[in-house]
């Protein structure tokens, strides 16, 4: 079985140049249509990434790709907290000293007060800085999420929030409208009582579907999950994930993530009976 994933590994270097890794890396992975064969490569492909990242340890797409794919296995496939939260704290490395190299002033900006890092965004930075700031925007979320028993990372919410925002504005359909599920998620975690927007939240969801012709089916699962359980809306959280497992997952770009939405739908389906009585 190594000697297998060392060829694999052979192979996929020899059929690109270490520079299109990153992304062919990444793009296979996004189009597979079987999460366990993600979850079972996913280890061999980190430690790819930790090699060209202490090969190369300037390069922003070596370090913005380890982000990506840290953040990923820590929020799908991480098999306790405890590896999630490591998982999630080397994304967020990876990804801030992705956004050092790139500009040393505006990750110096991350760590202080939220209204002059949105001045800052808006007066010096343009659609053409959004892939960087989107990255290390949701490497942040990721970590959050990963340690929501911690009130000093709960605190952190606004900055990624102004993050997700500015990268909206500029480029409202970005990462398959996966923007707008980010802010989605983010104005929907708390009740109306304690400072969420419902109601924002579902327009984010509905931008992101609209987008994406229906096509995110995570966007759907979510938007049940997070919109529709909290108001306590049966019949559209059903309706949501009824129409999520009937759908083609098989989306460039989407895939895989369509394919995990439907596990999930399938999981949330079963328990709605129970959890609206």
């Amino acid at each position: 079985m190594k000697l297998i994933t060392s060829l694999s590994l052979l192979l996929l270097l020899s059929a690109c140049s270490v520079s299109n890794l990153p992304a062919n890396l990444s793009r296979s992975m996004m189009n597979q249509d079987d999460p366990a064969v993600v979850a079972a490569g996913a280890p061999a492909y980190l430690l790819l990434l930790d090699a060209l990242v202490l090969t190369y340890p300037d390069n922003e797409d070596f370090l913005l790709a380890g982000a990506r794919l840290y953040g990923a296995y820590a929020g799908v496939f991480a098999q306790d907290e405890e590896q999630a939260k490591h998982m999630a704290d080397k994304a967020m490395g990876y990804a801030r000293r992705a956004l050092c190299e790139y500009d040393e002033e505006l990750c110096e900006k991350m760590d202080g007060k939220l209204d002059p890092l949105v001045v800052a965004l808006d007066e010096d930075y343009d659609e053409d800085d959004v892939p960087v700031i989107y990255a290390f925007a949701a490497a942040w979320a990721g970590w959050i999420q990963a340690n929501t028993d911690d009130w000093n990372a709960i605190a952190q919410v606004g900055k990624v929030k102004a993050l997700m925002q500015w990268v909206a504005r500029h480029e409202p359909g970005y990462d398959n409208a996966t923007v707008q599920v980010y802010l989605g998620v983010l104005e929907t975690q708390l009740p109306p009582s304690l400072g969420g927007k419902p109601e924002l939240g579902r327009s984010y969801f509905e931008t992101a579907l609209q987008l994406t012709d229906d096509k995110h089916l995570m966007a759907k699962v979510l938007f049940a999950k997070q919109y529709a359980r909290m108001l306590f809306d049966q019949e559209l959280h059903d309706q949501l994930l009824q129409q999520t497992l009937a759908a083609d997952p098989h989306v460039e770009g989407l895939t895989l993530i369509n394919r995990l939405a439907q596990r999930q739908a399938a999981e949330l389906l079963a328990e709605s009976a129970e959890y609206f009585e």
